[in-house]
């Protein structure tokens, strides 16, 4: 071979290296690149795509529903009234960052009187008191409340903060004239929790829940307590069964 063909020979074989190195590399970055929770791909163990497994959006499948125990209006002044549901999340270590709903009142002929859209976290293992103040009714008397919560929504792991708030010294008083209901937070966190929301809610002897109510306090300091109140403007015609005063934080979400 000559030297001028040797020459050619070498810069073709030297630009087909380049060429397919252009070429090869990065389809090789594409195909062996590791698997995530966001490559649209079922893989690394996962139960379904980008879901289950390592990922921290979690498969519904494998988790049990929500469950609305029940819902209840309560009238508070002349056309108004509060209403709460009760949301049970019987999965521990699993929340739902997002969950739309409506809060429906209906009259004693079923007729629907009022709507309120909402949109909270669920916290996990636990029950979830879903609370909506001052809907108006009209002139219309409300019988019933229903709540209907979004069909499917996306399942996250998540750590309950709630748990690390804990109600002491409940004490009602003044039910037959003017009801008030006192309790202490103590947050036993090793960290300070920001925008911890505390409803209350009475129920009569059968059960029944007939009086809520819902306060908030801006930040909690570690083996802080503080006091909460609430009060309603109208006597309770129901003797006291059973009160709940539960807290409520939104879950650290595991990334």
């Amino acid at each position: 071979m000559s030297w001028a063909a040797r020459r050619r020979f070498l810069y073709l074989l030297g630009l087909a290296i380049i060429v397919g190195a252009l070429t090869l590399i990065p389809t090789y970055i594409h195909f062996k690149q590791p698997p995530t929770c966001f490559d649209g791909k079922q893989n690394q163990g996962e139960t379904q795509v980008d879901k289950g497994g390592p990922c921290s959006v979690l498969d519904e499948n494998a988790l049990i529903p929500l469950a609305v125990q029940w819902a209840r209006a309560f009238p508070t002044q002349e056309g108004l009234y509060n209403a709460v549901a009760y949301i049970e999340n019987a999965n521990e270590g699993a929340g739902v960052r997002e969950l739309r709903y409506e809060m429906k009142l209906y009259d004693s002929r079923n007729v629907l009187v009022a709507v309120r859209a909402g949109k909270t976290f669920i916290m996990p293992g636990s029950v979830n008191p879903i609370f909506e103040a001052r809907i108006e009714a009209g002139n219309r008397v409300v019988t019933r409340a229903f709540l209907d919560v979004t069909p499917q929504p996306q399942w996250e792991r998540a750590e309950d903060r709630a748990r690390m708030m804990v109600i002491e010294n409940v004490r009602p008083s003044s039910e037959t004239t003017a009801p008030r209901i006192d309790a202490t937070v103590h947050s036993v966190r090793a960290v300070s929790t920001t925008d911890v929301k505390v409803v209350a809610v009475a129920f009569d002897t059968a059960g029944n829940a007939f009086a809520g109510s819902r306060t908030a306090l801006d930040i909690m300091q570690p083996d802080e307590r503080k006091e909460v109140s609430f009060t309603w403007p109208q006597p309770w015609i129901f003797t006291v069964g059973r009160i709940d005063v539960l807290p409520v934080v939104e879950p650290e979400w595991t990334r």
